[in-house]
């Protein structure tokens, strides 16, 4: 990377510190390609990355928000809501599941493209669903562009934390353990820097069901993250599994009297809490979802990055309602929704 040598080099004061920045730079290159990134293609859906930009001052962010959002390319949050992942059981019981990381873009808004790192080609990746106590064993091919990994949040050997185990482009491991403890849990890329990878995509979740398991309901994930638009490590979107203001044009249908179950996931990078608010309502608590007593009955919950929960709820009279969360900004700027009950 000549430019950033050369910039750099103004701050050695001998050789070898510039030397040294040379070869650090070159060794990060492909960590560090995102802060140039520009879309990967040109024309009338697609737009120029561009520093210091937001919806308040640039004029493309401000018409995607306002625009009505049907249909997104390569994102499709409306089935992601109920696509649970069960893999394949061996005839040693042991649950397989397939994971492939790969580069991939993204409408998350639109006209906004974003050059994603995703897993199995979405984000967020695959809700991979399991019982307590099972073996898990979880395919990796990494088919991106860089070193990535799979950690997943739960009890296993240090060997299968995915941290300190890079693969590398066109390489493979396997992840196994057995599934605890039952609850929500949440995985993700720890490749460093881990803040880069998880605001490129990828994350997913991995739903353990308890034995006895909860009792029937509308099950639903949903998955709040932001977008680093312009990379300068501050979002300037957010959405609801992965689509700006999808589920504010396109409300989730329930019915009423329905028992509703929804597994919520915070993966925001950048902000230090994000909070979710339905409205109308008031849900069970359940936080991380490893015990069946409800902590707490509320309309609202706040959340650091990786932290879920479930929370369960009913609409007793039919009509449209609101969800998003709290901090109004993070609401304005996509991550607002409704639900639509008969």
């Amino acid at each position: 990377m000549p430019k950033i040598c050369s910039r750099r080099s103004f701050l050695g004061a001998s050789l070898l510190p510039l030397v040294t920045t040379c070869l650090a730079a070159q060794q990060l290159e492909s960590q560090e390609q995102h802060f140039v990134t520009k879309p990967l293609e040109t024309g009338p859906a697609s737009m120029e990355m561009t520093m210091q930009m937001s919806p308040d001052d640039d004029p493309v962010l401000a018409k995607a928000l306002a625009q009505s959002v049907s249909q997104l390319r390569n994102l499709a949050p409306m089935e992601f809501l109920r696509r649970f992942d069960y893999g394949k059981v061996t005839s040693s019981g042991v649950r397989e599941f397939d994971l492939t990381a790969s580069d991939a873009q993204i409408e998350v808004a639109p006209g906004i493209l974003f050059a994603a790192w995703t897993y199995n080609g979405t984000v967020p990746g695959p809700t991979l669903r399991c019982t307590e106590g099972e073996t898990v064993r979880v395919h990796f091919t990494n088919r991106g562009s860089t070193d990535h990994t799979i950690h997943f949040h739960g009890v296993h050997a240090s060997n299968m934390d995915g941290v300190y185990e890079p693969v590398k482009p066109g390489e493979s491991k396997i992840y196994e353990f057995t599934a605890a403890p039952a609850g929500l849990q949440l995985y993700h890329c720890h490749s460093m820097p881990a803040s880069l990878h998880m605001n490129r995509g990828l994350y997913g979740v991995l739903i353990i069901d308890p034995i006895p398991a909860r009792p029937a309901a509308n099950e639903m994930v949903m998955v709040i993250n932001g977008w680093d638009t312009n990379f300068d490590r501050r979002n300037e979107l957010y959405a609801l599994n992965g689509g700006v203001n999808f589920y504010r044009d396109n409300a989730i249908p329930l019915r009423v009297n329905e028992p509703v179950r929804l597994y919520l996931v915070n993966v925001t990078e950048y902000e230090p809490v994000v909070s979710f608010h339905i409205h109308a309502n008031f849900f069970k608590l359940y936080r991380t979802g490893t015990s069946k007593q409800a902590e707490e009955y509320t309309d609202m919950v706040s959340l650091g990055q990786a932290e879920r929960c479930i929370l369960e709820f009913t609409y007793k009279i039919a009509g449209r309602y609101m969800f998003h969360p709290h901090q109004n900004l993070i609401a304005e700027r996509g991550a607002m929704g409704n639900f639509k009950v008969t």
